[in-house]
């Protein structure tokens, strides 16, 4: 059995698969790679948000490379855990084949909370928050998600 099999397949999925699913993958492949194989996607594609590039390169991970993904791009994957990011992901979440455990860990939305800021510090000061609560969020994995399984 290789590596790859013995880890977790977690889906982060949101809306658009911009900013809060690619944080979360982007922590996940730094933080947690030796338990956790990450994936993203949304359930619209609304491409990669550079606030959220820039952010993530603050902190030291590079997610530039990452690709805005549906959802459906992903159906050949046998996921244990789908995380949706976003109530809005919550509350039109795909049915996965499987086995997978549907979780939800909802963060506000960036761009939506950026929208008002009267200059780009300002609203980048809106990604950091989240990026910094998505980060807390994926240092609790996998533990958080065999609790959240034992609570049910």
């Amino acid at each position: 059995m290789s590596e790859q099999n013995n880890k977790l397949k977690v889906l982060f999925l949101c809306t658009g698969n911009s900013c809060r699913s690619q944080m979360a993958e982007g922590w996940a492949r730094q933080l947690k790679a030796a338990v956790i194989q990450p994936y993203s996607a949304g359930i619209e594609t609304h491409g990669l948000n550079p606030f959220a590039v820039k952010v993530m390169a603050e902190a030291g991970v590079d997610i530039s490379w990452h690709v805005s993904k549906h959802v459906n791009e992903l159906q050949g994957v046998a996921f244990d855990y789908v995380i949706t990011v976003c109530d809005h992901a919550s509350e039109h979440c795909p049915v996965f084949p499987g086995s997978a455990k549907i979780i939800h860990a909802g963060f506000d939305d960036p761009p939506r909370l950026a929208a008002g800021a009267s200059s780009e510090e300002e609203a980048l000061g809106h990604y950091r928050r989240v990026r910094d609560e998505i980060k807390a969020f994926v240092e609790t994995l996998p533990e958080f998600l065999t609790m959240s399984q034992k609570k049910k």
